[in-house]
């Protein structure tokens, strides 16, 4: 019987393509910590359904596709249910795929999003940085739905862009919160993020996101571009490290920048491999693949 690496393209159904995916651990120098991503760099779009599809199958928080767009990349993300405006760790992930297997010169990607405008991933000593949109915040009421959700009442509740911050007094509190999803559910809100001051970090925080099929976010980037906002008024400085409390957690260093959000963290490469996907839909995946085969040399 052949072996897994002895298959051949002869043994695929001639209506189904090859298509790369690599997972990456982001916001951790480590192997299964931080949050993994999955990530494929089809040459042209799939369809939005076969995207959503490998999405729900590959059940992770977030699947990442950039697809070459002159020496930019277009980038899209979904979660298991939707497709999401912004997401921090998987363009991360992106990033150091580019940079790490794909051969990507210079120490710089432009990634164009659909609602987002343009990001910057840089390569630098202490990780990759993505420059992001800072967010604005308001000051809100606390849904009853959060207060439920979460177990217990916050000392105060901002709304952002897409998402609330609930402020809580301390690092425990946070540690402590033993979520209701269902509750949660019924928060009109991307996710939740739940925030305090660090013990040994500027803040920490946890993301709940049970409305786009992510009840807990092991690291969220884009909920920085809020938290950043939020702390350096508060705290008043610039530079901030941040730690999300997951049960995987991740460290990431924000810098706030006029309008812009700094992000800057590591990734590890925890999986290089195909997947079979319907040939109809899947764009010009084909085409993708000797590059793709060439990374895992």
């Amino acid at each position: 019987m052949a072996t897994a690496t002895e298959i051949s393209t002869e043994t695929i159904p001639f209506n189904m393509v090859k298509l790369c995916l690599f997972i990456v651990d982001a916001f951790t120098d480590r192997l299964f910590h931080g949050n993994p991503a999955g990530v494929c760099f089809p040459e042209s779009w799939p369809a939005d359904a076969l995207m959503q599809n490998i999405a729900a199958e590959n059940n992770l928080s977030e699947t990442a596709f950039a697809v070459p767009e002159g020496r930019a990349f277009g980038i899209r993300w979904f979660t298991p249910r939707t497709e999401v405006d912004l997401c921090g760790h998987a363009t991360l992930a992106a990033a150091h795929v580019l940079f790490e297997h794909l051969g990507h010169p210079g120490s710089e990607i432009i990634f164009n999003t659909r609602r987002m405008g343009r990001l910057v991933a840089g390569r630098g000593r202490e990780g990759i940085t993505l420059d992001f949109p800072a967010d604005k915040l308001r000051k809100a009421r606390a849904p009853q739905g959060l207060v439920l959700g979460l177990g217990r009442r916050p000392v105060g509740t901002w709304k952002g862009r897409t998402d609330f911050l609930a402020l809580f007094r301390s690092q425990r509190e946070i540690e402590e919160l033993d979520p209701d999803f269902s509750a949660l559910l019924g928060v009109n809100a991307r996710g939740i993020i739940a925030t305090a001051q660090g013990d040994s970090s500027d803040f920490v925080s946890r993301f709940f996101g049970p409305r786009v099929g992510v009840n807990e976010d092991p690291v969220t980037g884009s909920a920085h571009t809020t938290l950043a906002v939020f702390w350096a008024g508060r705290l008043g400085k610039s530079e901030l490290l941040a730690v999300q409390l997951s049960r995987r957690q991740g460290r990431l260093a924000c810098r706030l920048a006029d309008d812009r959000v700094m992000i800057t963290g590591r990734a590890r490469t925890y999986l290089v491999g195909d997947i079979l996907v319907p040939a109809d839909g899947a764009g010009d995946a084909r085409a993708q693949q000797p590059q793709a085969r060439r990374a895992k040399q």
